[in-house]
């Protein structure tokens, strides 16, 4: 498939099945919206995930990156598609963050990888759905603080309410797939 057909196709699962307008949402940023964007409903939806997977890789192919990661919940099934879709061409690991550490086991904030592989390393995160870019610049700090280099937030969907602002202040750029304004 033409990455415009696929990008056309999975437009098509995300207006039918995760846009959502008219009511009032509460937002992750703490904002209200009308609009919202239940991507979960996406990620979790064989053909949809799939194609999200093909049109992130097609993004990453002219970045530097050697691993994906993305803040948990959201960006887990995103990064394992992602990670999954990768092999074998260009094998590109994954890995969550926590919002906050579990009182057993290993006790990591960062988990799916051995604590020092970051160190290094260039890292692109992921998000579903990026609003002020709050959630994700959790990640990102997490990650720095491992010690990767983190220049790049791929998301879904840009809901264009400051997150491409509030990354760049971090020395971060914003990637889209989509942005809000083609939905409504």
């Amino acid at each position: 498939m033409t990455s415009t057909a696929a990008r056309a196709r999975l437009f098509g699962h995300i207006r039918a099945r995760a846009f959502r307008q008219g009511e009032a949402f509460q937002l992750a940023s703490g904002r209200t919206s009308t609009i919202y964007f239940d991507m979960k409903r996406i990620l979790f939806e064989p053909e949809a995930i799939a194609l999200v997977a093909e049109l992130v890789l097609e993004k990453l192919d002219a970045e530097p990156v050697d691993l994906i990661g993305g803040m948990a919940v959201g960006a887990v099934p995103l990064v394992a598609a992602v990670s999954q879709k990768s092999w074998p061409e260009r094998p590109l690991p994954g890995f969550f963050v926590r919002k906050t550490v579990k009182d057993h086991g290993t006790r990591n904030t960062i988990e799916g990888l051995a604590p020092d592989v970051l160190k290094g390393r260039t890292v692109v995160m992921l998000e579903d759905v990026s609003t002020t870019g709050g959630s994700v610049m959790l990640a990102v700090q997490a990650a720095r603080r491992a010690g990767a280099i983190v220049n790049t937030v791929l998301t879904l969907v840009d809901r264009q309410e400051g997150a491409v602002e509030n990354l760049a202040a971090e020395g971060l750029t914003l990637v889209s797939l989509y942005r809000a304004d083609e939905f409504v």
